[in-house]
């Protein structure tokens, strides 16, 4: 028991309602489903005890479900850290360079953000993963990137003993009539396996096969794009700052040079600063390593003039193309269809001619309000959501519309 009681704390106990989500449960399944039927496969087609490929084969399937399980749940209760409740800086004069959170009831520290899902502000938050059912961020980041590596390797390992294991065990004798088409289902078997390889096992296989598949791919999609952010060293909410830094100089012709802080010019120190041998990434959260011609602040300023200025608060952008409001729409590319963003946030449906107030995005998708009719407005509803960036165009910047579209909206 106390054993158990260096890692099972209280809070480790309120953690674990983090299970209980329709992400980690789907999750878990996949997981536990592509598991199980690569080791009931591996005894049918590779017996372990017979041969040293087969205890090698076998020892493998065990690590690459021991890994995932580990990095899975270390990415969910480790969490990507918090800026502490009330949270002001040392030094006092730095408070002019920060924004308030009204939710913490203190200030937040550069790169942080604040998420409606946790209801905390986050250390260098990306994202909120509805699979983990928490942020991804500072404390996570590598659990998490490291979960999205070997999930793919480990399904890829599973799909080729499904694969292999239907191959031998089927006779491949098929015959093509005007009517019927007959599959022999005898098996060519040189050692009796300790369990049949029945129909119901195949219909399994097949199933998890599926599923093996599908999670290599759309798994390393989401791989490659965290080793983007990772080796730039900068996420997906500082990606939409800086278009819009970026926008703002070119707009006023202001001459600034804007130059990401944290981008250290090298993508192997970027990389250092997530991935470490003790698994703890570089830093305190708080206070980056920055580019020799920036400072701490360079970016919050850079927040803060976005906030001053009501142009580049909400970009404005019309509808080109009608978008029904598919989670992975595949008619809007193959780019769009597999880079939707892994939120529980919504999808807005659109028609050619809409109006989009956009606050945020990414290279494939944007996120904002749609521009509604007067009636719609006082009636109290509102549409905000992620929309394909392929079926919009940036337009002129009306403030106006702007500033009604922010101060009637209902919170």
């Amino acid at each position: 028991m106390n054993f158990l009681s260096t890692f099972v704390t209280f809070k480790n106990l309120h953690e674990v309602r983090r299970l209980c989500h329709w992400g980690p449960i789907i999750a878990l399944s996949v997981i536990a489903i592509c598991s199980t039927m690569a080791i009931l496969d591996s005894i049918i087609w590779y017996w372990p005890l017979d041969t040293t490929g087969g205890s090698i084969n076998f020892i493998m399937l065990i690590n690459w479900t021991v890994l995932i399980l580990y990095n899975y749940f270390n990415a969910m209760f480790v969490g990507p850290g918090y800026i502490p409740l009330g949270w002001k800086p040392e030094n006092q004069q730095d408070t002019q360079y920060l924004q308030y959170c009204r939710g913490c009831q203190g200030y937040k520290a550069p790169r942080s953000h604040h998420c409606r899902k946790c209801n905390r502000c986050v250390m260098k938050m990306d994202h909120h993963c509805p699979w983990i059912n928490n942020c991804c961020g500072h404390l996570n980041h590598a659990y998490f990137t490291s979960f999205l590596l070997l999930a793919p390797l480990g399904c890829s390992h599973a799909a080729v003993i499904f694969i292999m294991t239907m191959y031998t065990q089927l006779y491949e004798r098929i015959s093509f009539g005007w009517s019927t088409v007959r599959i022999d289902m005898s098996a060519v078997r040189q050692f009796q396996p300790l369990m049949p390889f029945s129909v119901p096992a195949f219909a399994a296989t097949l199933f998890a096969l599926g599923l093996a598949l599908g999670t290599t791919i759309a798994v390393g999609m989401l791989f490659v794009i965290q080793m983007k952010v990772i080796l730039r060293n900068k996420t997906s909410i500082e990606s939409w700052i800086e278009e819009k830094a970026k926008d703002r100089i070119q707009h006023y012709q202001t001459g600034e040079e804007f130059i990401f802080p944290y981008d250290l010019g090298s993508r192997w120190l970027n990389f250092k600063q997530v991935f470490t041998w003790s698994g703890t990434p570089r830093g305190d959260g708080i206070v980056w390593p920055v580019h020799p011609k920036c400072h701490q602040h360079t970016l919050t300023i850079e927040q803060l003039k976005q906030k001053a200025d009501k142009r580049v608060r909400s970009v404005q952008y019309r509808a080109v193309e009608d978008y029904n409001g598919a989670c992975c729409p595949l008619s809007k590319g193959l780019q769009t269809f597999f880079r939707t963003p892994c939120t529980e946030e919504p999808r807005i449906p659109l028609c050619k001619g809409d109006t989009i107030l956009a606050t945020r995005g990414t290279k494939w998708w944007m996120y904002g309000d749609k521009v509604l009719s007067e009636e719609e407005v006082r009636a109290g509803e509102r549409v905000r959501g992620w929309f394909p960036r392929r079926c919009v165009e940036k337009c002129h910047y009306d403030t106006a519309a702007s500033d009604a579209t922010s101060d009637k909206k209902v919170n």
